[in-house]
């Protein structure tokens, strides 16, 4: 991976691009080492070649969509590569799951994976990070110009908790229930380069900083940067990460659909000359922990900070805004992590079956 990116790379507006990490699992349904195997032992199907890759421990594996073109095709090439990948991992004896963390892992008893960068993380991070078993959704929008990615992604700052609130799918952590909907997001919260970011004046001051903490050893490269949203400056693109692992294709199809609205929506009040909104990281983090707390029955600070706004009452202003309605199928279903609770108590295996990954 190059140290930093380019914003020459800024060279597309609106295509699309999902990774989604899952777990790796054994015939009971737990995490289990077995990305030595697919990734590097084996040779992957054509579609996963070069877009198949391990995290930081031997259960968590990654994949990317090629990229999308079009948005509309955003589901056949999603279902795809989950397919091709739960047909691969099957044949080597492996099944996959979905969510933010998974409620039967328990850290201590799983693999770390060998490859330099993780090793090298593990030793510069010590304990935050050989307790991460987090795993995300993470959406790649392209956008055509650098600085209007960076002013694209400080407005969608505000917009994090939502989709966090709507994702949360992880109440279980190291076998116990957290009383959070989304301990993944704390869990990963406690490594540095996290959270949400603060606003950065144009393309020149991120890049900056991308530098700056290459160059002072903050950082080993640009990827370290894990930001829940950030102008990436390798693809070309703003990714937004915030959400947590889902195993529904449905419902990652729906924050597809939204982060690809609010980025060209965004992009084209840029293109208007319209001033950015001035919000403090503090309010902010407020409104990530009312979504990390309490998920899908989360109420949010406002813009000016001088009233609570309900989740329902933003996701049905942003259906009618943008045209879109998949967040709002999100809302009025049950959240993932109510799932996960309720299924607990049919025992560890229908939680565990519950997560596979559907296509």
């Amino acid at each position: 991976m190059d140290e930093t990116g380019s914003p020459e790379n800024f060279t597309r507006m609106g295509t699309l691009g999902i990774e989604e990490e899952c777990y790796v699992v054994d015939a009971h349904g737990r995490p289990t080492s077995g990305t030595d195997e697919l990734v590097y032992e084996r040779e992957p199907p054509e579609l996963l070649q070069d877009r198949l890759d391990h995290e930081l421990f031997k259960c968590v594996i990654e994949t990317q969509t090629p990229l999308i073109e079009d948005p509309a095709d955003a589901r056949e090439q999603l279902l795809a590569v989950r397919e091709a990948l739960v047909e691969y991992a099957a044949s080597e004896g492996f099944g996959i799951a979905a969510a933010g963390l998974h409620p039967l892992a328990k850290w201590r008893e799983l693999e770390h994976a060998e490859k330099p960068r993780y090793r090298a993380q593990l030793d510069r991070i010590q304990y935050p990070q050989h307790r991460n078993t987090t795993a995300g959704l993470h959406v790649h929008v392209g956008v055509d110009d650098p600085d209007k990615a960076v002013w694209v992604a400080n407005e969608l700052r505000w917009h994090v908790p939502v989709m966090l609130a709507l994702s949360a799918n992880s109440p279980y952590w190291n076998g116990f229930d957290t009383g959070l909907q989304s301990a993944r997001a704390k869990i990963f919260e406690a490594l540095p380069n996290t959270g949400i970011p603060t606003a950065f004046e144009d393309y020149a001051a991120f890049e900056r900083f991308e530098r700056r903490m290459v160059d002072n050893g903050s950082i080993d490269d640009r990827g370290e940067l894990w930001f829940d949203v950030r102008p990436h400056s390798g693809h070309g693109t703003v990714e937004v990460r915030a959400p947590d692992g889902q195993a529904d294709p449905d419902r990652v199809l729906a924050f597809v659909e939204y982060v690809h609205a609010l980025v060209e929506d965004l992009a084209a009040r840029y293109e208007d000359g319209e001033s950015g909104t001035d919000l403090r990281r503090e309010l902010l983090d407020e409104n990530k922990w009312r979504a990390i707390r309490n998920g899908q029955s989360a109420s949010f600070l406002s813009r000016d900070g001088e009233e609570a706004l309900a989740l329902g009452d933003i996701v049905e202003a942003d259906c009618d805004r943008l045209d879109i309605d998949g967040i709002r199928t999100l809302l009025a279903a049950e959240s993932g992590a109510e799932r996960q609770r309720r299924l607990r108590d049919d025992g560890a295996q229908s939680l565990a079956a519950a997560l596979e990954l559907q296509y």
